[in-house]
């Protein structure tokens, strides 16, 4: 069965963005650019928001960019064809390889689990993913931390009451002093 992540940059203080709603303290890295690389490459569909799909259109046509790099050309030559889908009460339309969802979260995650195909279903965004959370349907929390504290903003997790027991799979350092930390739901 096809795993659900959810993986995302996070402060050290466990916000995907700050008070502001900006995220321009996880600047560029080429280290870390080139793991998300690897990372999508595992992905076999992608499920988001409208917020963050709106911030990921960009790369629906980054190729005709002149100014991109090879890594970052190589990010969008993945990014565009793989299969997304928007969970949006206010999008009437998608481009590119993506899709409206057409029914709940739960739902959605179950019909994916259960057609062929490889790769994992990764959800983007803090919001779809405390939904998913709340309905026990993430198998792996894979922050990217960054060495910063934002004081508040949108948490990367979601903030229930209950308990999730997680076991530690992998942690990498980056010479920028970010971590990444791959955990899975223990069941």
């Amino acid at each position: 069965m096809r795993s659900v992540t959810y993986s995302m940059g996070a402060s050290l203080d466990g916000c995907i963005v700050g008070p502001d709603g900006k995220f321009d303290w996880t600047p560029p890295d080429a280290e870390v650019f080139r793991f998300w690389i690897d990372e999508i490459r595992g992905v076999g569909v992608h499920l988001m928001g409208r917020r963050l799909y709106e911030t990921m259109l960009y790369w629906e046509t980054a190729d005709q960019d002149p100014s991109l790099d090879d890594a970052e050309l190589e990010w969008a030559a993945l990014w565009k064809p793989l299969p997304k889908v928007v969970f949006s009460t206010t999008l009437s339309e998608v481009q590119g390889n993506a899709r409206l969802a057409s029914g709940g979260l739960a739902a959605e995650i179950e019909r994916l689990r259960a057609e062929p195909g490889e790769g994992e279903i990764a959800i983007g965004g803090a919001t779809l993913a405390a939904q998913a959370a709340a309905l026990d349907l993430i198998d792996e929390y894979r922050p990217m931390v960054y060495p910063v504290l934002v004081g508040s903003g949108i948490p990367f997790f979601p903030r229930q009451e209950r308990r999730v027991d997680l076991e530690l799979v992998e942690t990498r350092t980056f010479s920028s002093r970010v971590v990444y930390l791959r955990y899975r739901v223990a069941r």
